[in-house]
């Protein structure tokens, strides 16, 4: 089973992919069809037609990283799109959820606390870290 971290972009492709392509030729869907940077590290998931084989291309620091998986029974449950895009961004319960066999659809999520974003015009953590080292070096130094 995959470990996602919870902060990992995860795209599904809408349309059945044919899964002979490998990591060219997913890498130049993602590019050309999806208009997105392969190599930023997301998670670009495929499906095919009847929906029993899942590939998952990502660009890691050195090359590129393939998982599969083929299901004996059963199809996977192809997270729902909004219809106009072709790829929908899901989290990574989401697609840990469609990669168990869970209808993402059928479920109800409880309410959970989120962080809220920070405003863009704030100024970074680390500025206020660096100020605060450079107030103990002069303590430290009377």
């Amino acid at each position: 089973m995959l470990n996602l971290p919870g902060s990992a972009r995860i795209f599904v492709y809408s349309l059945p992919t044919d899964m002979r392509r490998q990591f060219d030729g997913l890498s130049s869907l993602v590019t050309q069809t999806l208009q997105q940077d392969v190599f930023t590290g997301d998670y670009f998931v495929f499906f095919n037609r009847s929906r029993t084989l899942c590939k998952i291309l990502r660009w890691e620091a050195t090359g590129y990283e393939m998982f599969a998986k083929r299901l004996e029974r059963g199809t996977y449950r192809r997270p729902s799109s909004d219809g106009a895009s072709l790829a929908t961004l899901v989290d990574s319960l989401t697609l840990a959820m469609v990669l168990g066999g869970v209808d993402p659809a059928a479920t109800q999520r409880r309410k959970r606390y989120h962080r809220p974003e920070p405003p863009s015009n704030s100024p970074p953590i680390e500025v206020h870290v660096h100020a605060r080292r450079e107030e103990h070096a002069q303590l430290a130094a009377c």
